[in-house]
């Protein structure tokens, strides 16, 4: 399941990304936040979204923060997530076949929404090449002290 979350300064691109995957059939779960609210915190999504795509390695999330840095740092913070910060829909496809990035964290103060949109379809189409070097290095990631 593809799982998203943003805060207030998110909330419109991630309006616009739901739009997005409902026009492509793309099922999604939307973590919140629900509506506009300019005191909530980037961390709390990023919680609710790491949570349930450290739940099963199936699972998937997107998180959209201002500058998306935020929500990377916290998303990362959780065992078994591997969020990446993409800007572009080449840097969104090279993340998921060499490192297999299972949470796409987005900056709505950097990306339009046309762009995001091409960064999200990259993103879900590509496939992680599990290669010996690509799985030996996520092993080494995955064995480092929180």
């Amino acid at each position: 399941m593809l799982y998203i979350g943003a805060d207030h300064r998110g909330f419109n691109l991630k309006e616009e990304i739901k739009d997005f995957l409902k026009k492509e059939k793309i099922e999604f779960i939307d973590l919140g936040n629900s509506k506009y609210d300019q005191e909530d915190d980037y961390s709390d999504f990023a919680e609710k979204v790491a949570l349930k795509v450290s739940a099963s390695d199936k699972n998937q999330g997107i998180l959209i923060c201002g500058s998306g840095v935020g929500m990377s740092i916290a998303a990362n913070k959780f065992k078994g997530i591997r969020a990446g910060l993409c800007f572009s829909a080449q840097m969104a496809k090279e993340a998921k076949k060499a490192i297999d990035i299972n949470v796409l964290c987005l900056s709505a103060d950097f990306t339009n929404a046309a762009t995001a949109k091409l960064i999200v379809r990259e993103w879900i189409e590509a496939a992680f090449k599990k290669e010996p070097r690509y799985l030996r290095r996520i092993k080494k990631i995955n064995q480092l002290p929180n």
